[in-house]
């Protein structure tokens, strides 16, 4: 059974920095981050396939970028320059199947997800 869970998230003001974890259950999983503001869909954020391959959307480009620490099995998101646009809730997502670099950021592609943290960035 696929177990993920989000930590971190919470306030923080703009420019500034925080990091989520994404504590998985297998290191066979695809895994990604993915967040929804209110009104909006759901949006890749950064994933990270089985063979380590990276992908991360055009819109945290340059001030997002992931960890994975294999042992631990924690997924990290470390998110810098924040935005207000950055707002949203963050949510783990993971799958088993072997998805190709171009659907990395795809939700729809992911059926194990968490229950999301919440990020506000205040300006």
């Amino acid at each position: 059974q696929v177990q993920l869970m989000e930590s971190g998230g919470g306030s923080v003001e703009t420019g500034g920095s925080t990091r989520l974890a994404c504590t998985y259950s297998d290191n066979r999983l695809a895994l990604g981050w993915f967040r929804q503001a209110p009104g909006k869909e759901r949006e890749g954020v950064v994933a990270i396939d089985r063979d380590s391959v990276v992908r991360t959307g055009d819109s945290v480009w340059g001030r997002f970028t992931i960890v994975k620490d294999t042992a631990m099995k924690i997924l990290y998101l470390d998110m810098n320059s924040l935005k207000p646009e950055d707002t949203a809730m963050y949510y783990c997502a993971a799958t088993y199947r072997l998805l190709g670099s171009s659907v990395l950021l795809r939700a729809a592609e992911y059926e194990h997800w968490g229950q999301g943290t919440l990020v506000t960035v205040c300006s």
